[in-house]
This record gives structure tokens, C-alpha cells and sequence, in this order.
């Protein structure tokens, strides 16, 4: 089963090939890559996921990872936390019908 894990103070300047190679040394298989950027300036918002192929491979990472320096940063690396259920609808904020007087 593979693992999510998160990864943290990333350098604007690595891409999804520096971070999967860097993930994949030692053996390990990177199964996904996913960079976070801005959806107005596609610039990195300095954090990303990668999934590894077994939670044993995951853990490896985590430990030989956390902490490393690339491109310039130390890594914050630890598995990924499930998003939150976000409730449905549109924005708007106060819900139900408001009388004006």
C-alpha cells in the first residue's frame, strides 16, 4: 500500500525531477509527485507530497530525509495528513434567507 508523505521548505527552485530523484535514492520507488503552486503565478508554494510505493519505503524516507538539505533548504518531511471534508456549496457565508427591512 503506498504512503503519502509531506514535504516541507522547499526551495522555489526544485522541480518535480530534483524531488523525485532525490525521494528515489537508495532504492526507493516514488510512485507520484505533486509540487504546490500559487494558481495565479504558478510559482512554488514551497511544499509538496510524494507517494512511495510501501509504507516501509515511506518511513525509510522519512527518516533518512527529514532534515536534508536540497537545493539550499532543509527538508521537513513526515506522512501526510488526510485533508478535511470540506462542506459543500458555494461561498456566501451565513446560509439560509435574509429579510431585508
Amino acid at each position: 500500500m503506498s504512503t503519502r508523505l509531506y514535504v516541507g521548505n522547499l526551495s522555489f527552485h526544485t522541480d518535480k525531477t530534483s524531488l523525485q530523484n532525490a525521494f528515489a535514492a537508495n532504492g526507493r520507488e516514488v510512485t507520484d509527485v505533486h509540487l504546490v503552486s500559487d494558481r495565479e503565478t504558478g510559482q512554488s508554494r514551497g511544499f509538496g507530497f510524494v507517494t512511495m510505493a510501501t509504507a516501509e519505503m515511506a518511513r525509510t524516507a522519512i527518516a533518512e530525509m527529514n532534515g536534508l538539505v536540497l537545493d539550499g533548504r532543509p527538508l521537513r518531511v513526515n506522512e501526510a495528513e488526510e485533508r478535511p471534508a470540506r462542506s459543500g456549496g458555494g461561498g456566501g457565508g451565513g446560509g439560509g434567507r435574509r429579510d431585508r427591512y
